[in-house]
């Protein structure tokens, strides 16, 4: 169907006032963060969608789907478009976008059986407020949580600042509901645990909306006591004692939740009044004033059988906590920071297990000083550590030379990119560790699964065999 054809039939099924076709906004939805340099300078590169239609029910989603699957219309599932990996990339020409923002109900919050239900469109730190001002929290801190919502954060499997203690999203998600392509409305019980087959719920879950709508979603609830809260932070004398140290911590069976390591490159990005040069280690402890307690006098204890630089006044870090999140102002600081200087920054992400990590660390390093050019920074940082091993978000920025906007991509991020992934995949690593596949790694996808791809390929073959969900996004075009 071509674009006027599609909007005649959008126009039959929904009010013409939640179908939004105007180029203007096509352009502007025709990709995420990813490609912010481009959008920035006003390049848009990709294939423009047909409309943005604003859904308001699960069944709306359904009659959608099931149009789009009949006539084979390529779908982008969307909520807070808080994406930065190309998830929300157009890669095929008069797609269909999908925005679930207006489904934005806080269903039911249920403080005795510990959790609370909320439609896809809710808005996280929304739903915080809600929670903390009865003196609960979801345990769920993103960066992303002034303008993330709640079914994008399950479908590309998320992570908060948190999740050493609470976990990723994967540990809070207790239910769900979902669309199949084919209309067909899906919904998992919420129950505390059980042993009846796989758990279905990891089919929804991360699959960046390859696979099918996330429509509502059930998590944990925990009581919120930041009266309790201890910061603590050192500065090291290098990376691969801070390594060590986080290693004990965890195998330990302490549970932090912040637990941190940036080295200097990093650290100076946002410690440059003390870090001294030097590699900068956090904690913080929450939870009951026992428990909170007792792991911040386990995390002394270990710290101190190692040869640490000097200790840092905790007030330094109290103050950096309370400025962490993103919010829409400081997305238009960052492009107005862009336009001005031409310098522009990423993060990419990876996990490795702890007999790796710092091999992957170096050798990313060292590697991106040598091979990239107008390179004006490269650090490191580690933010989500677990028994077996940790993360790694390598931050970058480099200058754009010589190069078009539309060349910005190839020039630089996707070698760099590829730095990270070689390096991380040849030591048995994961290539992504919570920002998801999106278009930009999808490349990898394939030497990521191994011989467990056919298991990935075959999920979207039975749920989705007309290829009408996100195309690009986790499965290689090809296939």
């Amino acid at each position: 169907m071509n674009k006027t054809e599609i909007l005649e039939k959008l126009n039959e099924m929904l009010p013409a006032e939640r179908i939004v076709s105007d180029e203007a906004v096509m352009r502007e939805n025709s990709a995420d963060r990813f490609l912010k340099y481009q959008t920035v300078f006003g390049v848009y590169t990709r294939p423009l969608p047909a409309a943005l239609v604003r859904v308001k029910s699960t069944e709306e989603v359904s009659k959608l789907l099931a149009f789009c699957n009949e006539n084979k219309i390529n779908v982008i599932p969307r909520t807070g478009g808080s994406s930065i990996e190309g998830g929300l990339e157009n890669a095929v020409e008069n797609a269909v976008i999908i925005d679930g923002s207006e489904m934005n109900e806080i269903i039911k919050i249920d403080t005795t059986n510990m959790m609370v239900t909320a439609q896809c469109g809710v808005c996280l730190e929304y739903l915080e407020q809600k929670l903390r001002a009865m003196g609960y929290t979801t345990g769920h801190s993103p960066q992303s949580k002034p303008l993330a919502q709640m079914g994008g954060l399950v479908a590309t499997r998320s992570i908060g600042q948190f999740s050493t203690l609470y976990g990723g999203i994967e540990d809070m998600l207790v239910g769900l509901e979902f669309v199949l392509p084919d209309g067909h409305i899906a919904r998992i019980k919420n129950v505390p645990r059980r042993a009846a087959g796989p758990d279905i719920r990891h089919v929804p879950m991360g699959s960046e909306g390859a696979l099918c709508y996330i429509t509502e979603v059930t998590v944990k609830i925990f009581k919120y006591m930041p009266e309790n809260n201890q910061f603590h932070s050192w500065l090291l004398n290098d990376m691969k004692s801070g390594f060590e140290i986080l290693r004990r911590v965890m195998v330990e069976g302490y549970k932090p939740s912040f637990a941190r390591l940036y080295d200097f490159e990093d650290g100076e990005y946002y410690f440059s009044h003390f870090c001294e040069g030097k590699p900068v280690l956090i904690f913080m402890t929450e939870g009951p004033a026992e428990i909170s307690e007792a792991t911040s006098r386990g995390i002394e204890r270990i710290v101190a059988e190692y040869d640490t630089y000097k200790k840092v006044d905790s007030r330094y870090i109290e103050t950096w906590y309370a400025g962490l999140n993103w919010d829409t102002s400081k997305v238009e600081k960052e492009y107005k920071e862009i336009r001005e200087t031409e310098n522009v920054g990423f993060t990419t992400e990876i996990s490795a297990l702890w007999s790796d990590i710092h091999d992957v660390y170096e050798n990313v390093i060292r590697r991106i000083k040598a091979e990239i050019p107008d390179i004006t920074m490269v650090g490191g940082h580690s933010s989500h550590s677990y028994m077996t091993g940790t993360n790694l978000y390598f931050m970058y920025y480099y200058n754009v030379v010589d190069c078009k906007p539309e060349d910005e991509i190839h020039k630089y991020h996707d070698p760099i990119n590829k730095i990270i992934v070689e390096e991380t995949l040849k030591r048995g690593g994961s290539m992504v560790h919570h920002h998801g596949v999106g278009k930009h790694r999808v490349a990898w996808v394939k030497e990521e699964y191994g011989s467990s791809y056919p298991v990935l390929k075959a999920l979207k073959d039975i749920f989705d065999p007309n290829g009408i969900m996100n195309a690009g996004t986790i499965y290689p075009m090809e296939d």
